[in-house]
């Protein structure tokens, strides 16, 4: 087993940070297995190195230890690029100029009838983009976002091709979950997703996987609300011939009213218990391990 914990330096780790890397942490400790780290600060904007290194010293005070370097994303731009070169030469990606508000205008605009469907990245785009005339560029164009045509890709995968993730729960031991999905599923659900944005060099969907993929992780671990993402990682994955590892979605850290935990919502933070004297035992009563 090869587990990781993959957080981002914009911020403070809070419980609900604790909850996922400890859970993947003790996954691969109790098997004998590997625990990697990696660190994803591809967003340059927001990343900041002193909160990469608050990422090490809370994990530390938890804990938590990992057994290679830690992977960055910002090392890996050639990595995406040579991917989304790959797809762009099979005729799977096409440039996007569309704002959050021309895709909400065009969604919600009469002739499309009912109201806007939306997916796992938000409102499902309609498709203004694709309906321009091809490139014949070698390589896709600087600083436009970059969408996968999603149709385009799965009629290459074929009309009868078989989507599917083993979902596994680590808390309970419960006999993994086989999860099967079609390609009707992908169209009407998810559309035409961002693999690149303009100032961004790989989409999180691009970059999970190939660096799921690098560092042959066979067991992802992460909140439930990544679950229907996972479609998507999975039709990656057959596209990029890679594997495809097991997931366990598990529940999300709350605070009183019910609302899932965010880094502004520094009164959760790990570091703040750490300073009030909370043990790191603690810490583990409080997530329910």
């Amino acid at each position: 087993m090869i587990t990781r914990f993959a957080p981002s330096p914009t911020g403070p780790l809070h419980l609900g940070h604790a909850y996922s890397a400890l859970l993947a942490h003790d996954a691969a400790r109790r098997t004998g297995g590997t625990f990697v780290l990696r660190i994803e600060d591809i967003d340059r904007s927001r990343s900041r190195p002193e909160w990469e290194q608050k990422i090490y010293d809370d994990l530390a005070w938890l804990g938590v230890t990992w057994d290679a370097p830690p992977m960055r994303q910002s090392d890996r731009i050639p990595s995406y690029n040579s991917a989304l070169l790959t797809l762009w030469k099979r005729g799977l990606l096409y440039p996007c100029t569309c704002t959050r508000r021309d895709i909400a205008a065009a969604a919600s605009a009469p002739q499309e009838g009912g109201e806007p469907a939306f997916g796992p990245d938000g409102l499902i785009y309609p498709g203004t983009c694709r309906a321009k005339t091809a490139s014949n560029a070698l390589a896709p164009p600087d600083g436009q976002a970059l969408r996968l045509d999603m149709s385009k890709a799965l009629a290459g995968l074929g009309a009868d091709h078989a989507f599917s993730f083993e979902e596994v729960d680590l808390l309970t031991g419960n006999k993994a979950k086989r999860i099967h999905f079609t390609p009707a599923d992908m169209t009407s659900t998810v559309g035409d997703i961002i693999l690149s944005r303009k100032d961004f060099p790989a989409s999180y969907h691009l970059s999970v996987v190939l660096d799921d993929a690098a560092q042959d992780v066979s067991h992802v671990i992460r909140g439930k609300d990544l679950f229907d993402a996972t479609m998507i990682h999975v039709v990656l994955q057959h596209l990029l011939g890679l594997k495809t590892p097991r997931y366990t979605h598990h529940r999300l850290i709350r605070d009183e009213q019910g609302k899932r935990l965010a880094k502004r919502d520094d009164s959760r933070a790990i570091s703040r218990y750490r300073d009030d004297g909370v043990s790191p035992e603690e810490i583990r009563t409080m997530v329910g391990l």
